[in-house]
């Protein structure tokens, strides 16, 4: 059965380099619905071909998540594919079109090619694999977020609480991030933006002296505290936005400034919160107050041992059939799939292809990677 699987990608591979290219030559940037809804319609009309299932989470703002089913009458626990079809790319910022397939050396460059259409594509030429032997044991279903690269901010999380909640019982969930080779990603750093808001006394900079209470002074104190936490066991704060006067002359009243926070395990969070909390009361320049907030947060996606076994599983369904085996690492970015495992369900991360240079406009994948992780995707839902 490994051998007529891996035939049958092998054949398949140059149609799907080309879906590849059609995808990635849809633009899709975070805040274009319209272009995001583009990318899942090409997939729904795919989804309809071949008869599975299609379910569509309507979004106002973001565009609209997509869940494709093969296998639905089937009453067994699923096995759950994920990648977002948004990117941070600008329209325009790979010319026209968008998308660069270059054979002789192994490269296809475009907005997505790797961050993640690249890995949609790998979990369909799987599923496509899998459906042509005639694999019927579970449903495979096909989870296309649509709000990723925001964090969730355009859906206020409904996007990713949602595919949390239908993916609920799924035997593993495989999130197609862009793979590196020989490891496979089971931490994710989780990441917050602290909004700190300074107030003083406004008044002309003359004066400042002895009528005034300059709240920038008072925020570079702040920052200057926040700023020891550059990497505490594995938890950092960077203070990455100011936003004070207007005019040089005049001491402005209110200053704000953004600490943006990245921390490996929830209770990293609560520490620093505390400790934030103190900075933020303890005033140096009389007349000055300060409060703070926290706007949104993505969760840290914290090794498990439930993941781990999940790992563990995949490397004996390899060795069984020939692949190389796998590590498991942390990364310092962040994930939907943390929401998932925070959710309960078996997750690994870091199941695409290959490819370099992420969200900037060299960003490429690697023609090969795209048979070769489908071959692995399909060769561990059928063993599992």
């Amino acid at each position: 059965m490994k051998e007529k699987l891996t035939a049958i990608i092998d054949e398949l591979n140059a149609e799907y380099v080309k879906i590849w290219e059609d995808i990635c030559n849809i633009e899709s940037p975070w805040s274009d619905k319209a272009g995001v809804d583009a990318v899942g319609a090409y997939f729904i009309n795919y989804a309809n071909e071949r008869g599975w299932k299609v379910e569509v989470f309507e979004q106002e703002r973001a565009g609209n998540v997509v869940i494709l089913t093969m296998n639905p009458e089937v009453d067994a626990a699923p096995i759950a594919f994920s990648g977002h079809m948004d990117t941070v790319h600008e329209r325009g910022s790979f010319g026209y079109p968008p998308v660069k397939v270059d054979w002789e050396n192994d490269k296809i460059y475009g907005p997505g090619t790797t961050d993640c259409k690249g890995g949609l594509v790998v979990g369909f030429l799987a599923m496509e694999a899998l459906r042509k032997i005639g694999y019927k044991a579970r449903p495979v279903v096909m989870y296309l977020q649509s709000d990723e690269e925001s964090a969730g901010k355009l859906s206020a999380d409904a996007t990713i609480n949602y595919v949390c909640q239908k993916a609920q019982g799924s035997v593993a969930f495989f999130n197609l991030e862009n793979s590196v080779k020989g490891q496979v990603c089971l931490g994710r750093k989780g990441i917050v933006s602290f909004e700190f808001t300074v107030t003083g006394v406004a008044c002309h900079s003359s004066a400042c002296a002895t009528a005034g209470a300059n709240a920038i002074l008072e925020a570079a104190y702040k920052i200057i505290e926040l700023e020891k936490f550059k990497d505490k066991d594995g938890l950092t704060c960077c203070c990455t936005v100011i936003n004070g006067g207007t005019v040089h002359n005049i001491i402005p009243g209110e200053c704000k400034f953004i600490a943006n926070v990245r921390f490996t395990k929830m209770s990293q969070l609560d520490e620093f919160m505390a400790a934030a909390q103190k900075i933020c009361e303890d005033i140096h320049v009389p007349g000055c107050s300060c409060k703070m907030a926290m706007p949104r947060m993505r969760p840290a996606m914290e090794l498990c041992d439930r993941n781990i076994s999940l790992v563990n599983k995949m490397n004996e369904i390899w060795k069984e059939n020939g692949f190389e085996e796998v590590k498991y690492v942390c990364n310092a970015g962040g994930s939907d799939a943390a929401n998932v495992s925070q959710s309960g369900i078996p997750t690994v991360d870091g199941m695409g292809n290959l490819g370099a240079a992420i969200h900037t406009p060299r960003e490429y994948g690697i023609i090969s990677s795209l048979a070769e992780y489908a071959k692995r995707l399909a060769i561990v839902a059928l063993n599992i």
